[in-house]
This record gives structure tokens, sequence and C-alpha cells, in this order.
């Protein structure tokens, strides 16, 4: 099979694998994003595939930027189809599975929640400003 067929395959094991967004970047490499809330990005290169477990930090209170976590790197023109795409869905288990580790619940609702959508106090970003709402009332 030669790298454009290959090429295809992987954006179809891609799209099948990570439920989520899919974009093209300016470089021609595409992200894809799986999970709500994000849980793995993998980024598709012309040689490389790169599975990173999502994380994000908050830059300033409105502005949450993603600072993926790299879980491998598969060159995935040196690999038989068999062993890419085996290695390629363990990355994507492995890093979705270290992802949902990071998630607590909230001690007001019980929700399970992703880390940057807690506050301090254990509480999720809707049960904190609810709970702001009611003491601003009374």
């Amino acid at each position: 099979m030669d790298a454009p067929e290959r090429y295809e395959q992987l954006i179809a094991f891609l799209d099948s694998h990570l439920t989520g967004d899919r974009r093209e970047l300016a470089d021609g490499s595409m992200q894809f994003t799986g999970g709500d809330p994000p849980e793995v990005i993998v980024l598709l290169t012309e040689t490389s595939v790169i599975v990173a477990e999502f994380a994000a930090v908050w830059e300033s209170p409105y502005t949450l930027t993603a600072k993926p976590r790299r879980v491998g790197v598969l060159k995935w023109r040196r690999l038989p189809e068999t062993a890419l795409f085996n290695a390629l869905g363990i990355l994507i288990k492995g890093a979705r599975e270290a992802r949902l580790a990071t998630f607590r619940a909230c001690e007001e609702c019980g929700r399970s929640t992703a880390p940057e959508w807690m506050t301090a106090k254990a509480m999720c970003h809707g049960c904190a400003d609810q709970e702001q709402r009611q003491r601003s009332i009374h």
C-alpha cells in the first residue's frame, strides 16, 4: 500500500476512534480531538502520528489553553499496517484512560468533572457559580 492510501486509512481510523473535532492546521497536518470534554488529541503529519492526553490550564479567568501531554509518537510510514493500527489503538486507549483518571467528583452534585473545570473547593464551576449567586442574594 502506498503512502497516500495509508494516510487516508489513518484519517478514517482516527475519525472512527475519536468522536470529536477534526481540523486541518496551517502546516497541512491534521489534529483530531476525542471526547467531550476533550480526552485525547492526535496530530497526524506526513510522517508521524502523535498521541497526547488532553490537559489544559487557565491562562486568565476567561482563557483556557490546551496543554496536551504526549503519550507516544509513531512513524507511520515505517510500520506495517497491522502493527501501526494496533499500536495507535493502544496509545489512544492509554491516553483516554490517563485523562479520565484525572476527573474528580464534584462534592456538591457528584458529577465526574475534568480537573480544569473544578474549583479549589472540589466543586464544579456550575455548582460554585450557583453557590456564589446564593451567597450574594442573602
